[in-house]
């Protein structure tokens, strides 16, 4: 337990990253730093292009599987969210998982292994012929999605300047939302095709892990606290002693709160969508397209909400602009859905809701160094990510208040879990996180937190 103590950044021993020569422009940073802010970029970018392929055709695809002739079918609905929970479910083990591979193994090794699952797997789900393959092979993917949230933050909040952490999270998250576009891209090109074809586009991040095997070594960072372990390094369950079980609960009760909310949103708003009664007479691929385009909207307001959450972050620190943005997440569906509104009206809310999602961005370079470096991983992806255990439960619970093919309600109860995460939020630790980390090896008391 000493050894895993030491690991931890402490004034003593400063870590690579805070004790190095202060860099202010992008032509000081290193080929080493260039490499691992490119290779997460990009991991999150076919993360948002993987994760969202299936939100995109899961009416009509699940009506395929299951032979149903209307996507309006009760059944399409069901095991569409079971499908969508059972992804939610694995991103969460995923962050876990490949969170405790990269603490053990680095980070490098554990971004490649990330990028080979959910690719491999996303494929697969061409070739589904029920629907428990699909939810099995969707459940595999968002291992490798799940992972890579984790390993990348880590790998980033390692290598870049500290004082650049709110708009390094908000570049970070931009990738997502591009990845986002770009399935909506691929479903509006493929949209005379079956809807199963989309999944093919998500092979294409295989091709990434050469570059990252040959170009990407692990951080000064961790090699050191893997030295210093003396291979013997912290497990799970210190997530859950001393003084960081506290930045442990809190963390994971306003992840839990908020991700249900967005990802009830994620999903349903398309399925909502689909089934407005003005689009009643529209063909299925001219939905499909008004779905990229909306798909568009939410994405591009949500670019713009990654910056805005850099700059409140700046101005008010995490805590506050984490728990303004899930206020104002809540009143973004209050307005959006507390009455049926035509397709056209929809759009201003999508954008307010788009903007709001800015909230995820901060979370990305705050929680990793709350935690010791050989829990860094471990901490920040395990937190997170149990989220979409709860987010994937909410996804089938919310859909259960609907009536068939109307999920209005869905979507106006689930947001309202943005009240207590805005809540709790509001006691979660102040600052980047090194202070944090540094209490946490020397054993003193959290409350001054």
């Amino acid at each position: 337990m000493e050894a895993f103590l030491s690991s931890a950044p402490s004034p003593e021993q400063p870590d690579p990253v805070s004790s190095s020569p202060e860099i202010t422009r992008l032509r000081d940073l290193s080929t080493q730093q260039w490499n691992a802010g490119i290779a997460a970029w990009l991991g999150w970018l076919f993360d948002g292009l993987d994760m969202h392929l299936y939100v995109l055709v899961a009416a009509p695809f699940v009506a395929e599987l299951l032979g149903v002739h209307s996507e309006r079918d009760p059944l399409v609905g069901y095991y569409s969210s079971w499908i969508q929970a059972a992804f939610l479910i694995g991103w969460a083990c995923g962050g876990g998982w490949f969170g405790r591979i990269a603490d053990r193994l680095g980070r490098s090794f554990a971004l490649m292994l990330t990028i080979l699952t959910y690719a491999l797997f996303t494929g697969l789900s061409y070739f589904a012929q029920t629907w428990w393959q699909l939810l099995l092979f969707r459940f595999l993917a968002a291992l490798g999605i799940g992972g890579e949230w984790a390993v990348g933050a880590s790998l980033l909040s390692e290598t870049w300047p500290r004082h650049w952490r709110p708009w390094i999270a908000a570049i970070l998250q931009t990738g997502v939302n591009l990845g986002v576009m770009l399935a909506g891209l691929a479903n509006f090109l493929l949209a005379g095709y079956p809807s199963r074809s989309v999944f093919l586009v998500g092979v294409l991040p295989a091709f990434l892990v050469l570059w990252i095997r040959r170009a990407v070594p692990e951080p000064q960072e961790w090699q050191k606290a893997k030295r210093l372990s003396a291979q013997v390094g912290p497990g799970f369950p210190d997530l859950f002693r001393g003084p960081i079980r506290r930045i442990t609960v809190l963390t994971l009760l306003v992840c839990s709160l908020a991700l249900t909310a967005h990802w009830a949103f994620l999903f349903w708003y398309v399925q909502q969508l689909r089934n407005l009664p003005d689009l009643s007479d529209w063909t299925d691929s001219d939905k499909s397209q008004l779905v990229s385009k909306v798909v568009w909207l939410v994405t591009l307001s949500s670019v713009g909400g990654n910056f805005l959450a850099a700059l409140l972050a700046r101005w008010l620190k995490y805590r506050r602009a984490i728990s303004y943005l899930c206020l104002a997440y809540f009143l973004s569906m209050l307005a959006t859905y507390s009455s049926s509104l035509d397709h056209e009206n929809l759009w201003y809310g999508f954008t307010a809701i788009g903007l709001c999602q800015g909230v995820f961005a901060l979370f990305t370079m705050y929680l990793p160094p709350l935690f010791p470096t050989l829990l860094r991983s471990t901490g920040a992806g395990f937190c997170y990510n149990i989220g979409r255990i709860a987010a994937g439960l909410g996804t089938v619970f919310f859909g259960l208040f609907s009536r068939v093919g109307d999920y209005r309600l869905a979507l106006l109860y689930a947001g309202f879990l943005f009240l207590p995460a805005a809540a709790i939020a509001w006691f979660l630790p102040e600052g980047t996180g090194e202070k944090s980390a540094m209490l946490v090896e020397k054993g003193k008391d959290e409350s001054c937190l």
